[in-house]
């Protein structure tokens, strides 16, 4: 066994342990989506018992068993499970004897509708789980249009990120892509995430957008970034864009940003080396390779690259062609400031990124459907955005 201790066979009590934590994990992150969620839930069931009150079955509906009329709204907090609720609208009467029920049921039902929005947020929102919240809150079946209205809104909060103007304010660009699996009718099947990261002037980081595609193509990649230039991200300010190897891109990126110089990612790159070189010779090979992007200087690293090449090319040519043939994306990193030189040499705060989603959705496995993982991928983009707007890239930030 090579001195090495065998591995310990995992128990299913650690498994679900492990399950168990790391929903709690995307739960932590997702309260405030879900403290917006659970006040359109309030809100919408307050709806259906307003109309109930008052005899009718839509809002305008003229009807002559009407026993009062609306009149307007009133503001109130509420204090829940998930945190203080602000500035619920609450319906008024005409007659003033309007009294909401919803409140006093919440209170009764806390544990039952924290647990069903847990499970809608972390598996996908269904028609059939928001009526299992609202039948306790409402005090009866909830209606198909409130149902429908719930969901409506909160799909309406992804169609107003993908729609929004994007500033063009980003002094790096990056793209890269995640695969996951959305359930369909024939069974699940994977999709590629596309995604643009962006570093500011000031060292602030922000995913900028996402969009769910069939496969990572080029047509696919020049349909996403053609959406993002004709929203405002026109690149006048970014400086580079750091990409990965897939050639589509390459080219989405040559068409939409002809004039933005390009750095190719040195971690997708040494793995694509890495499949071209034998197991007995790849650790001293790619430790050699590494070297080159590790110079002090671009001419310097010009140097260690004919060094490694004049060791290696004889046993490995193909691994050597892999790294001359885009040698010039690959430093053009050196170009622009050394505090800069990490962060800007591979696509990895984006794989970061991408790595936390997948390991929040890891307990997820497969999700409902495409709506159900864009409002995912979206509430996770919102947390990390908020998160790292106070916490700026030390390297940006520090004046030598």
């Amino acid at each position: 066994m090579n001195g090495q201790k065998p591995l310990t066979k995992l128990k299913v009590s650690d498994l679900k342990e492990f399950v168990k934590i790391t929903e709690e994990e995307i739960w932590d992150d997702l309260q405030e989506e879900a403290k917006i969620f659970l006040k359109k839930l309030l809100e919408g069931a307050m709806e259906d018992e307003v109309m109930e009150y008052i005899g009718i079955s839509r809002k305008y509906e003229r009807s002559e068993e009407r026993q009062s009329q609306r009149n307007g709204y009133y503001s109130r907090d509420l204090e829940t499970e998930l945190g203080k609720i602000e500035r619920l609208s609450v319906p008024r009467s005409r007659d003033g004897e309007y009294r909401p029920k919803v409140f006093e049921r919440y209170e009764r039902k806390r544990p039952l509708v924290k647990r069903a929005i847990k499970e809608m947020f972390l598996l996908g929102i269904s028609t059939r789980r928001v009526k299992e919240v609202l039948e306790p809150l409402i005090g009866s079946s909830p209606s198909a249009q409130t149902v429908s209205n719930v969901v409506a809104e909160l799909d309406e909060e992804v169609r107003k990120f993908h729609s929004r103007r994007i500033k063009d304010s980003y002094k790096y660009l990056f793209f890269d892509g995640v695969v996951v699996k959305i359930k369909r009718v024939i069974g699940n099947r994977k999709r590629t995430i596309l995604c643009a990261y962006g570093i500011k002037e000031d060292g602030v980081k922000e995913l900028i957008e996402f969009m769910i595609v069939d496969r990572e193509s080029e047509s696919a990649w020049t349909k996403f970034l053609n959406n993002l230039y004709e929203r405002g991200l026109e690149g006048k300010g970014t400086k580079l864009i750091t990409i990965d190897g897939n050639p589509g891109l390459r080219r989405a990126v040559d068409f939409v940003y002809p004039y933005i110089e390009v750095q190719r990612c040195w971690v997708h790159k040494l793995r694509n080396v890495a499949v071209k070189i034998p197991r007995r010779w790849q650790e001293e090979c790619l430790r050699g390779a590494k070297r080159i992007y590790l110079a002090e200087s671009k001419r310097e690293a010009v140097k260690r690259f004919w060094e490694w090449a004049e060791e290696w090319r004889g046993r490995v040519p193909k691994a050597v062609e892999c790294i001359e043939k885009d040698l010039d994306e690959l430093l053009s990193f050196y170009d622009f400031p050394k505090k800069h030189w990490r962060k800007i040499r591979t696509t990895n705060g984006i794989e970061r990124a991408f790595r936390e989603i997948r390991r929040r959705i890891r307990s997820i496995s497969c999700f409902e459907d495409k709506k159900s993982c864009e409002r995912i991928i979206y509430a996770l983009f919102q947390y990390n955005n908020k998160k790292w707007k106070e916490k700026p890239l030390h390297e940006f930030t520090q004046k030598s």
